[in-house]
């Protein structure tokens, strides 16, 4: 299930989409193009529970995660078919 945004939220989802679109990346990564004044972990955690990213442990280090963003255009729509659903 798709979930709305914050406006918060949804200004750092689209720093992160225009930097990765629909890319693997860290969260190391994510912290270099987002505003210093974000919470990184709480915005990743999220956005996944919103629906608009997905996340998987790292084949090299099972400590770390890799992010992945959902497209918008997509994750949208489907939030729109559901809502429309009786």
């Amino acid at each position: 299930m798709i979930k709305h945004l914050p406006e918060w939220m949804m200004k750092r989802y689209a720093i992160l989409w225009n930097k990765f679109k629909s890319k693997e990346f860290t969260k190391e990564q994510a912290v270099k193009v987002l505003p210093k004044d974000s919470s990184i972990a709480v915005l990743l955690s999220e956005l996944r529970k919103a629906g608009w990213m997905e996340i998987k442990i790292s084949q090299e280090n099972a400590k770390k995660m890799i992010y992945k963003l959902k497209d918008p255009t997509k994750t949208f729509m489907k939030g729109l078919n559901e809502m429309a659903k009786p």
